[in-house]
């Protein structure tokens, strides 16, 4: 067959080679005219194009080289890469698989067959394709890269790191892979390593936007939240439509308190991808924290018009509907049972039959299940009884945590636990084998659906007896959860039980409250020296909704000399809605004193200056009640008819305060007024109030204690019998039992 000349096939390979691409494509052209059946003319001319940046003009002429010269493994290879940049990913495999069969050590070849493989959603065949590669050329950086990235989206993040490291040795000045390893380094929970991995990609390439904005997420993680910040903002400053640093940097300036901010990061975030569920998650939870309850709920059933299977969207739309006064008792069930619908009810008939060893008396391996093993009001709530089961040698205690932050409360109660499982980044298949491979008898769910919940591995069974205690106020809507531990002032027994998928189990009292050592001397009543009554709240903004300001504001207006006190306010000093609120009810700004937060000597000091405390519905104060009780200040409570509405009954009831407890608006509003009236008997309550409380239940982290032990053989007791789950109390007599046999 007459061809091109050798002189005209170097001159084209050198122009090639020079990068002149333009001139290349005219002879190509020229040679295709002249030799319409000869391949090298359209090799070069597809080459010349797709090098030129026109993809979809290159790949005719590569097809008809690929068809001219059924043996160039190099015709077909440039046709699998033309065909992968134009996404046409099956015909690129095909185009790959051919050069591989007429050069089977084309190593190039078999690691752009893994990159289209990983692309495909094959996994395994990509790595096998990567590591024929790495035999045939064990020194190319890019397929060690390629594997490392496979790798790590199989989850095998050891190796991921491994391959990684080794493509650095081959070729250490390629930020890409440092910024890859720094992200394998964050799923290990080695944050301090994957910082210094971004570090020395931006190191090698300064203005890499995605290692600034992936390093802004682990100083964020690490706590240290101003130079997260600088590096968002650097990342954004280089590649200002980078959603995920939008959405990031809003997370980052929630948590500084700078709400305005967050909520426009996010609102960014979101005009750049308008499917963005994450983003309408976190502009949800800002909302929620502004207390703007209908535009939160607006954002969350926004994301899940997206993504109708986002369970944390789900959790947080539960959460929320909570702080929602217009949400009734069966709506708020309904949801919940909705969620359990959602995602537990395709995993029912894979449950396993569980095989451990029924035996009722042995020891028992208990499993707790949290994200807030950290600086937490959990952490604070859960230590005392931890403190006092590690000591039950018919307990083996394990931690499953759910956080990449470990700071000095996780390192403190890691010595609680005989086994402590790091399970952040851990899918919920894999934990739930996890949990089954350790054995675990009971599997406690400290979450409920609060951040960094794991219910979808509850959804899973994964252990025989299963309860929520502790972390959220309500129902998981979970069939899969037997149990749900609390105390009777909490939940009565009969009155809440129709609202809950678990079991109630009462035990001495819900929780513990550990007092700060922070905490100052109880002063006198502010309001006998004063001349006025100095109300106060320390709740979260996300519960001071229109309906809370307009009750407070009622008390308020009876009493035109009071004050109102609110702490816990965003950093950032705006809450115009707040004095908005109460000027439409009468109350005027030179009446209000704002606070933000602060460290907790400062957060209890200001207590100094208050009479009574306020408390927030349908969603009440539970850790500030404590807190304020603990300072001599009594807490005027609504009492509920939803779950959310009880913990300041509960709180009360423990400190024998039910005179502050009110049925309903106008009921709370004449108990306000009665307490003014007599402010010397609000006076003695005050004074004594400490050393009264400290003598409640709640202040007895050792029966407390024993109540869960005592309760976790029943549970267990049931299981062993065949029995399920029902409702019960532990009674005074196990738990003293119980307390004796400790202490011999």
């Amino acid at each position: 067959m007459v061809g091109p000349t050798l002189q005209e096939t170097n001159t084209l390979v050198s122009l090639l080679s020079q990068g002149r691409y333009t001139k290349a494509a005219t002879l190509a052209k020229m040679m295709t005219a002249r030799f319409p059946q000869h391949g090298f003319g359209w090799k070069a001319l597809g080459a010349a194009l797709k090098q030129m940046g026109r993809a979809a003009d290159a790949l005719a002429p590569m097809q008809k080289a690929a068809a001219l010269s059924p043996g160039d493994a190099e015709a077909y290879y440039n046709l699998g890469v033309t065909l992968k940049d134009l996404g046409r990913l099956e015909e690129a495999e095909a185009a790959y698989r051919r050069a591989l069969q007429i050069d089977p050590n084309h190593a190039v070849a078999y690691n752009n067959l893994g990159v289209t493989l990983k692309e495909l959603g094959r996994l395994g065949e990509a790595e096998a394709s990567y590591r024929r590669a790495l035999q045939l050329g064990p020194d190319d950086a890019v397929a060690h890269n390629n594997l490392g990235i496979t790798l790590k989206e199989l989850g095998r993040l050891g190796e991921a790191e491994a391959s990684y490291r080794r493509a650095l040795q081959l070729n250490p000045g390629n930020a890409e892979t440092y910024n890859k390893l720094g992200a394998a380094l964050k799923d290990l929970r080695r944050p301090e390593e994957a910082e210094t991995s971004y570090r020395q990609a931006l190191q090698i390439n300064p203005d890499y936007a995605e290692a600034h904005s992936n390093l802004g997420v682990i100083l964020h993680e690490l706590g240290r939240l101003e130079e997260a910040e600088t590096s968002y903002r650097r990342a954004l400053q280089l590649n200002p439509d980078i959603a995920d640093a939008h959405c990031n940097l809003g997370i980052t300036l929630h948590d500084m308190g700078r709400l305005e901010d967050a909520k426009a990061s996010c609102q960014r975030a979101l005009q750049i991808n308008p499917d963005y569920v994450e983003a309408h998650c976190n502009l949800g939870a800002i909302l929620q924290h502004m207390g703007r309850l209908g535009e939160a709920e607006a954002s969350y059933r926004h994301a899940l018009e997206i993504e109708p299977d986002a369970d944390m969207a789900h959790s947080n739309l539960l959460f929320c509907l909570l702080h929602n006064a217009t949400a009734d008792a069966e709506t708020l069930f309904s949801e919940h049972l909705r969620f359990g619908e959602q995602f537990e009810a395709p995993l029912r008939t894979s449950w396993r039959q569980h095989s451990n060893s029924r035996k009722p008396e042995r020891c028992l391996q208990v499993g707790f299940v949290s994200g807030d093993f950290r600086d937490h009001a959990v952490a604070y709530f859960i230590e005392p009884v931890l403190a006092h089961l590690a000591c039950y040698p018919q307990l083996s205690l394990h931690a499953y945590y759910n956080h990449s932050m470990d700071d000095s409360i996780t390192r403190r109660l890691r010595g609680y636990f005989a086994h402590w499982h790091s399970i952040a980044g851990l899918p919920d298949t894999a934990l739930a084998e996890k949990i089954c491979a350790d054995n675990i008898d009971i599997l406690i769910d400290l979450s409920g659906h609060t951040a960094k919940n794991r219910l979808l591995t509850f959804a899973r069974k994964p252990a025989p007896v299963q309860a929520s205690w502790m972390g959220y106020p309500g129902t998981t809507g979970l069939s899969a959860m037997d149990y749900y531990l609390t105390d009777r002032f909490f939940l009565p027994p009969g009155q809440f039980d129709s609202q809950f998928t678990e079991k109630i189990v009462r035990l001495p009292a819900g929780a513990p409250f550990l007092p700060s050592k922070d905490a100052p001397p109880v002063n006198a009543l502010p309001a006998l020296s004063n001349g006025y009554v100095t109300f106060g709240s320390f709740n979260r903004p996300s519960k001071l909704s229109r309906h809370v300001i307009a009750l407070w504001s009622q008390l308020l207006r009876a009493l035109p000399d009071s004050r109102m006190l609110l702490g816990a306010m965003p950093q950032d000093n705006k809450y115009d809605n707040l004095i908005e609120w109460f000027a439409q009810e009468g109350v005027a700004r030179e009446r209000l004193s704002f606070h933000p937060r602060c460290g907790m000597a400062a957060y209890l000091s200001l207590h100094q200056q208050v009479d009574i405390c306020l408390d927030t519905f349908p969603y009440n104060g539970g850790t500030t009640t404590l807190h304020a009780l603990w300072m001599g200040v009594p807490t005027l409570t609504l009492a509920g008819n939803t779950t959310a509405g009880r913990p300041g009954v509960t709180i009360l009831s423990h400190a024998d305060l039910e005179v502050f407890i009110a049925r309903d608006a106008a009921d709370f509003v004449q108990k306000g007024l009665f307490w003014v009236g007599n402010l010397a008997a609000l006076s003695d309550i005050r004074a004594g109030l400490r050393e009264h409380f400290a003598k409640s239940a709640m202040c007895q982290p050792a029966m407390i204690a024993a109540g869960v032990s005592c309760a976790l053989r029943i549970m267990w007791q049931r299981w062993c019998a065949g029995l399920p789950a029902e409702s019960f109390e532990v009674r005074q007599q196990d738990i003293n039992n119980k307390i004796q046999g400790a202490d011999k």
